[in-house]
């Protein structure tokens, strides 16, 4: 593929690092966009997202270093060499770490952690949409070879020095099923925000439909580095997914309890008709020519 985006003297500028920054500014604008819909502090969440984006980086990275232990353990000078910290990591790594982070950052913050969720689900998702384009372009995360179907023949002698990416075969191009996959993932998310009957909702589809669609593409994969669990039946990714699955089910039995988010009716209009408003957005009516103010108010009952 394409996997130096451009050159200038000795360096070397990655297309993947490229694209992997334009889906976090992409995921970060989402986020920050949602929650002021609910009311959140922007200023707070940019630096809960700057924050978020540290801890998953370091947990993508040791998850890695974890599932292709015997690699490392035989080579522990690799796990701080060049090629390790400048490779993506594990995403289930940095996604568990992000939430293990998130849930102390939003206790110790007194932030309302559903709605802090919901906001970040989409972002997530239109994060990795873009960066598996980078991914793509790199040549990692590769798929095995195509027996069917489509497939895609990486030639550059980069892409093999980089990601190891075997050349001249045609393989699946698994890295953009996931991009379509999450893309679509993002688009149902969005459209499902504003019908949601409870905070957390948006979350919780997230992590089952991404799990769901993640166990499935594994199978298309053929780069061995991944890791792999109960003698190669699963990867660590798939292990991972269906603990998510398990995980989304059981949120979703407890947000079952939460009371619904509800439509307080506003006040009608001279025609008698009048829209609902989500319970918690201000009551105050607008001011506007014609209101009294409270101080006229109380003069007139006096």
């Amino acid at each position: 593929m394409h996997p130096i985006l451009f050159s200038a003297g000795s360096l070397r500028f990655p297309t993947y690092g490229a694209l992997l920054v334009i889906g976090i500014l992409g995921g970060l604008y989402v986020a920050l966009r949602l929650g002021r819909r609910e009311g959140l502090d922007p200023a707070q969440l940019l630096d809960f997202s700057t924050w978020l984006l540290l801890v998953a980086l370091i947990g993508a990275k040791v998850l890695m270093v974890l599932a292709d232990w015997s690699y490392y353990r035989r080579f522990p000078a690799e796990i701080f060499s060049t090629s390790t910290l400048l490779a993506g990591g594990v995403f289930y790594g940095g996604f568990i770490a992000a939430t293990l982070f998130a849930a102390w950052y939003i206790r110790v913050r007194g932030l309302p952690p559903w709605k802090v969720v919901d906001v970040f689900a989409p972002a997530i998702a239109l994060g990795q949409s873009v960066g598996r384009l980078g991914c793509f372009a790199a040549g990692c995360d590769y798929g095995k070879p195509a027996a069917f179907g489509w497939g895609v023949v990486f030639k550059n002698p980069v892409s093999h020095e980089i990601a190891g990416v075997p050349l001249g075969i045609r393989l699946y191009p698994t890295q953009v099923y996931e991009s379509l996959a999450t893309f679509l993932i993002f688009a149902f998310l969005l459209w499902w925000y504003s019908r949601k009957s409870r905070d957390g909702e948006v979350f919780v589809l997230y992590l089952g439909l991404y799990a769901l669609a993640r166990f499935f593409l594994e199978f298309l994969r053929g780069d061995e580095d991944r890791g792999f669990v109960f003698d190669h039946l699963l990867s660590t990714s798939q292990f991972v997914a269906v603990l998510a699955m398990v995980t989304a089910v059981w949120m979703a039995l407890i947000l079952r309890r939460n009371p619904r988010r509800q439509q307080v009716p506003e006040a009608r209009n001279a025609d008698g008709k009048g829209r609902g408003r989500t319970a918690g957005a201000d009551p105050r009516p607008a001011k506007g020519k014609g209101q009294v103010s409270p101080r006229a108010a109380k003069q007139n009952r006096n």
